[in-house]
């Protein structure tokens, strides 16, 4: 039987499908190491994204401060190769500035 498409969070909570939550919830949550553990790292991704579904981005993104947010959509978007040098250039930028109203409001 096919896998059910991955959750997908949006800005507010939404309910996942039961079929989503077998084929994405792990039967038994281990902690090694301090980390949840069942097996593959990527097994995680549907887990993951059915929490962020669940929660929705604004819930998720008010526990955690601003710059940790733009440091990782920095990073991330960084390594993205449709990036050109001026578009790069630009998002550094843009990082900078949203990092000194990010540390206004912390």
């Amino acid at each position: 039987m096919p896998q059910p498409p991955l959750p997908q969070p949006q800005l507010d909570r939404t309910p996942i499908t039961f079929d989503q939550y077998e084929a994405y919830t792990p039967e038994k949550l281990e902690l090694m190491n301090g980390f949840y553990d069942y097996g593959d790292p990527d097994d995680f991704k549907g887990f993951y994204l059915a929490i962020l579904t669940n929660m929705g981005l604004r819930a998720a993104v008010s526990h955690v401060p601003i710059a940790k947010w733009l440091a990782a959509i920095q990073e991330v978007a960084l390594q993205n190769p449709k990036l050109d040098d001026a578009l790069r250039d630009r998002l550094v930028r843009a990082i900078a500035e949203l990092m000194a109203v990010a540390k206004y409001l912390d």
